[in-house]
């Protein structure tokens, strides 16, 4: 008795103080949100520091700060994008000074800050400075690094400049080994999403739409190094494929970065640019306090107006609303029907907001979820213009729910279309029967109540019941992207199967209306509703003291104690959705968009 008194003593305690830490860090993320706006002094330089990471917007509720990895920052595109508009009206700011390192980022969220930082330079005519520390530069920070007036680096670190690969990971022999097989069911060609599943390399046609991505990539990329450094297209090509730089003083010595300089050389530089400004004093102001500046303070004229636009960010995986979190970390964020749905309500709702924008980042999942969203967001677009802003990706069910707007913006990294479906039945019957000893045993009430099991392969009845499920959802497919396109269903067909497209590329095949950011979509969408001044509301709203505690210490939690999977996680939404209805129609890109 004495042993379970102490047991529980002890496991109570652990309970008291977890709500106490949740509590304190709680109140240090409120009390970090009212601190007083800071003193930014005459001649201060604008510190940033990117990290691996540059998320679109911060998460959707504070909460989750408290369970990050210090790796990572709260730098996010759109912050940066504000502060840099505060600085470059604001008097007080000099310059701005950029620590970057190994991002691993979208390239459209590269080339959207690229553009604004240029922005800054011409508008201003204030300086950016950018350099990385013993992390180094990798293409995607070097390619953000070709925006600023200067590029730095320390001597001796670490510069990649070796060009782009996409892999994928193919599990077929691993099933074969344990004795399951893979039935699969697809209309199109390039729906490659399971091929990992029955393949043991690319097939053509997959390899095909992989290599026009990277290719896309090492296009955007070389054009912005050949502007910079004045290098033709053959010359770098030479470097990349004969040179193998390494270091930044190889960077250096080929003419890629103006100087290696440590950082407190790299501060003598800034105080003598300052001072040669008129300036008395070499200040730094860091990203986070300067994130407090209020955007009148820094000298930036909103509008004002009640007139708003609504963007709805809709990332991640499709998925039916399954009520239980993924095994895999990387499948924490899924777009359901109901959660979309009500996002998209409350701006119909506010009579204040004259158009909607959706900021789409998926690559499809659940077809009959789509299809959902898909007919949630026509009849919106009865009400008012619905503008779909395509992120890095917006493939398969991604592009399906974006069809249902008025227009269509990609950005000319967007991977879209893959228009196709495809559906998996999984043969256990060797490994459950023969290699395990379980076997099954049941009783129907007809043919057909037991189509699908496990332990069974499945019969040439079910094989073409699904085969024509799938082919009817294609065909549906089809059609609905014939209507908002104004196409015809062979048009439409000669452009799907699975295949994926660049934006340029959508662009070129009809898919989408227009190459752009987020501005190119908000000027569309003000434009439809016939305003020139406007706010922006964020969608979705951060999250009550109650579901900060019930979802967002649960996710972190098990994001920093999952096992190391992560190169089955591209398959983790898939086997969600066949876990719960393994007759579905699954529409998803075929690949998750990776390239290195």
């Amino acid at each position: 008795m004495g042993f379970f008194k102490s047991f529980f003593a002890s496991l109570l305690a652990i309970f008291v103080s977890f709500f106490l830490l949740f509590f304190l860090g709680l109140i240090i993320v409120i009390s970090s949100q009212k601190e007083t706006e800071p003193y930014v002094r005459d001649g201060s330089v604008l510190e940033i520091r990117i990290g691996a990471t540059l998320p679109e917007r911060p998460p959707d509720d504070p909460f989750s700060i408290l369970f990050q990895e210090s790796s990572r920052t709260p730098v996010t595109l759109r912050g940066l994008e504000n502060n840099l508009e505060k600085a470059a009206a604001d008097d007080r700011i000099a310059g701005i000074w950029m620590n970057v390192n190994n991002l691993g980022t979208s390239w459209n969220h590269l080339i959207e800050l690229r553009e604004k930082m240029q922005e800054f330079r011409n508008e201003s005519g204030k300086f950016i400075y950018i350099t990385t520390d013993d992390i180094g530069y990798n293409e995607q920070s070097y390619f953000l690094a070709t925006a600023a007036d200067s590029i730095f680096a320390p001597p001796e670190t670490f510069f990649q400049f070796d060009g782009f690969f996409m892999q994928s990971v193919f599990f077929k022999e691993f099933l074969d080994k344990i004795g399951v097989e893979a039935e699969i069911f697809r209309a199109g060609e390039y729906k490659g999403a399971i091929e990992p599943l029955f393949r043991t390399d690319l097939s053509d046609e997959n390899r095909e739409q992989m290599q026009a991505i990277v290719d896309n990539v090492a296009d955007t990329f070389l054009a912005a190094v050949s502007e910079r450094t004045g290098m033709s297209r053959s010359e770098l090509d030479i470097l990349l494929n004969e040179e193998h730089i390494m270091t930044s003083r190889g960077a250096y010595e080929a003419g890629l970065i103006d100087a290696l300089v440590y950082p407190d050389e790299l501060k003598s530089r800034m105080e003598e640019q300052v001072t040669e400004m008129g300036n008395r004093e070499f200040r730094t102001i860091r990203y986070s306090r300067y994130n407090r500046v209020d955007r009148s303070s820094a000298g930036v004229d909103d509008p004002s107006t009640s007139n708003k636009i609504a963007v709805i960010h809709a990332a991640g995986n499709i998925m039916p609303d399954l009520g239980e979190p993924s095994f895999f970390p990387g499948s924490t964020d899924n777009i359901t029907a109901r959660s979309f749905g009500d996002n998209l309500d409350n701006a119909l709702e506010d009579d204040n907001v004259k158009a909607i924008v959706l900021r789409i980042t998926s690559p499809g999942g659940s077809g009959a979820t789509s299809d959902l969203i898909w007919h949630k967001i026509r009849e919106a677009a009865k009400e008012k213009p619905v503008i779909a802003s395509l992120g890095s990706v917006a493939a398969s069910g991604g592009y399906y729910i974006g069809m249902a707007a008025d227009t269509i913006v990609a950005s000319s990294q967007t991977i879209t279309g893959s228009i196709g479906v495809f559906g998996v039945a999984m043969n256990m019957q060797e490994l459950l029967n023969d290699k395990l000893g379980i076997h099954f045993d049941e009783v129907t009430s007809h043919d057909q109540a037991l189509w699908i099991s496990p332990d069974k392969p499945v019969s040439d009845r079910t094989r073409r019941a699904i085969q024509t499920y799938v082919d009817d959802f294609y065909d549906v497919f089809l059609e609905r992207v014939a209507v908002s396109r104004n196409m015809t269903v062979e048009e439409v067909h000669a452009v799907g199967q699975g295949r994926v497209w660049t934006g340029p590329d959508a662009y070129e095949a009809g898919l989408v209306d227009a190459i752009g950011e987020m501005d190119t979509a908000l000027a569309i969408a003000a434009g439809k509703a016939g305003i020139e001044e406007y706010t922006i509301e964020i969608f979705p709203k951060p999250k009550s003291l109650m579901e900060l505690f019930a979802g967002s210490a649960q996710t972190q939690i098990r994001y920093m104690m999952h096992p190391g999977l992560k190169e089955l996680e591209s398959l983790d939404p898939i086997l969600q959705i066949l876990k719960h209805d393994p007759r579905t129609a699954i529409a998803r890109m075929p690949f998750d968009f990776k390239i290195h």
